[in-house]
């Protein structure tokens, strides 16, 4: 679902396992930018209800690094490269 500009939504969280994982969960744009919005219901001493906010930027997975070669690879590319004219 695409969002509009400085709107958003929020759903409740059906993966919530442990106490410390958010109620509801969503995202929003605000000036272009996409965040994730984490919400909390929470009460006060005095019992009124109300919601526990936290606003951070999406989570994206690392690039993958490239595989190194094997040592076996390497010293072979590395000679190869190597050509000082000695005869030995």
């Amino acid at each position: 679902m695409e969002q509009k500009n400085n709107s958003g939504a929020i759903f409740k969280n059906d993966k919530k396992t442990a106490e410390n994982h958010p109620d509801y969960r969503g995202k929003m744009v605000v000036d272009n930018k996409e965040w994730e919005i984490s919400l909390w219901l929470r009460e006060s001493a005095r019992g009124v209800k109300y919601f526990s906010a936290a606003i951070k930027e999406p989570w994206v997975a690392p690039t993958e690094t490239p595989q190194l070669q094997s040592t076996s690879d390497k010293i072979k590319a590395d000679t190869n490269d190597f050509d000082d004219g000695l005869p030995f």
